[in-house]
């Protein structure tokens, strides 16, 4: 018995060696390509130096805009009245003043006519047609030949007017006049945490539905934040003193 138990021990510490000695895998072949490949690192682990930084694109574009002009007005009532509307919804609007192309209206007309057979028929199919105020105009060398139908203060109605035309076979046309004039602009700032002009209350108070909002030009916008950086003036100043109305460029101009 005492045989046999030596025999077994001598097994178990022969086999215990052959499996930690000598039966021992060979580790797997390196690649090469990639052991040269630098380590992944999570996010977190990076340096604060090597952190991916925000696009500096994105960043401004998720800015708001700094100033609005809302315009243009064809007068400067219009621009008076849309100012004090605004100044009452808690803006601090300044009016401004540019040279520039004022609308005056949308004209109708038929074109594209190389002589005269081709005016005379254009007026006989209008006449057929029930339409019988139209008007020839002198011929030039850019535009040639075209039969006025009139002018509209509003797009709506030209368009109908247009369209009636087109059912009597003839193209006709709707452009916008454009004049050298003086147009009026409303520049302010928006509110804080809003980045809209309630443009459709102006509508509302009787204000030309004509104006627009986009961004205040270049120098509307430095002469915006100038002020801004400059102090506030007394609340019985402000109430009492007229708005200023400036020319493009920053040369003041009185109404």
């Amino acid at each position: 018995m005492r045989h046999a138990f030596f025999a077994l021990l001598f097994v178990n510490l022969a086999y215990f060696a052959w499996a930690h000695w000598v039966d021992v895998p060979k580790a797997p072949p390196v690649n090469e390509a990639i052991a040269r490949l630098p380590r992944l690192k999570l996010l977190d682990d990076a340096p604060q130096s090597q952190a991916p930084q925000p696009s500096a694109e994105k960043t401004a574009s998720n800015q708001p805009a700094a100033c609005f002009s809302v315009g243009p007005f064809g007068d400067l009532s219009n621009s008076a009245l849309a100012a004090a509307i605004l100044r009452q919804r808690g803006f601090d609007p300044k009016q401004r003043a540019e040279e520039g192309q004022m609308s005056d209206g949308y004209w109708v007309f038929i074109g594209g006519m190389k002589t005269q057979a081709e005016t005379e028929h254009a007026l006989t199919t209008l006449e057929r047609g029930g339409i019988k105020d139209a008007l020839v105009m002198p011929e030039t060398p850019d535009a040639g030949r075209r039969v006025s139908l009139g002018l509209y203060s509003e797009r709506a109605r030209a368009d109908r007017r247009a369209q009636a035309v087109r059912q009597t076979g003839l193209k006709a046309e709707v452009a916008e006049r454009k004049l050298p004039g003086t147009l009026y602009w409303v520049d302010l700032a928006p509110q804080p945490g809003v980045n809209t002009i309630p443009i459709q209350d102006l509508f509302a108070e009787g204000v030309s539905s004509r104006i627009a909002v986009q961004p205040c030009p270049a120098t509307a916008q430095s002469a915006s934040r100038s002020q801004g950086s400059a102090a506030t003036p007394p609340a019985h100043a402000a109430a009492t003193s007229a708005p200023a109305l400036t020319q493009a460029g920053g040369t003041p101009k009185l109404p």
